[in-house]
């Protein structure tokens, strides 16, 4: 929802989560990733966030809701009680994105720069399944890159962009020697 404050999460939707109670099987917690889904913009590294409960769907036949799914659960709670408020950008403003790798899981925050403190934008996030997961770190912060540029793309398009990691991209992707993966 678009206030004078900025954009605000439709608080019906994270009201629906906060009131619901531990999932007891499987239909429960893909109503839950669901919802969480609908406010992944406003969640900072969502996919890591939500990767206990990934890893229950992957188990249909045995359902099991273990201490870190819990734990999860309960961090996401707290988490939804305070979500950030995200800001417009005005047009000309030059824009910061920051990535993050984890071993399954890249994650993105475009901010902009307002007197001083950095206001988020947008949250990005992806969980790595299958042979992603087993990339090198820098393929993986190549991968958060493309990702982010795909889902992101008209701010892309209308403002600069400074991408800020701390890994020598740049360097790396402009090596003749560079893994097909990276060239793509």
């Amino acid at each position: 929802m678009v206030t004078q404050r900025g954009i605000e999460a439709n608080p019906s939707k994270i009201k629906a989560i906060l009131d619901m109670k531990a999932p007891s099987n499987i239909n429960e917690v893909q109503r839950l990733t669901g919802r969480i889904a609908a406010l992944s913009r406003f969640i900072s590294k969502s996919a890591e966030k939500n990767l206990p409960f990934f890893k229950v769907l992957r188990k249909i036949r045995n359902f099991e809701w273990d201490t870190a799914c819990q734990q999860a659960f309960e961090e996401l709670n707290d988490y939804l009680a305070q979500l950030p408020l995200l800001v417009k950008p005005c047009p000309g403003d030059t824009l910061y994105l920051y990535l993050s790798v984890m071993p399954q899981v890249v994650s993105s925050v475009l901010i902009r720069e307002e007197e001083g403190r950095q206001m988020p934008i947008y949250y990005v996030s992806k969980v790595l399944n299958g042979a992603k997961g087993r990339y090198a770190l820098i393929e993986k912060m190549a991968l958060a890159l493309v990702v982010t540029a795909r889902k992101l793309r008209p701010y892309f398009l209308t403002h600069p962009v400074g991408v800020k990691i701390n890994m020598p991209l740049k360097q790396t992707l402009g090596k003749p020697a560079t893994s097909g993966r990276l060239i793509k």
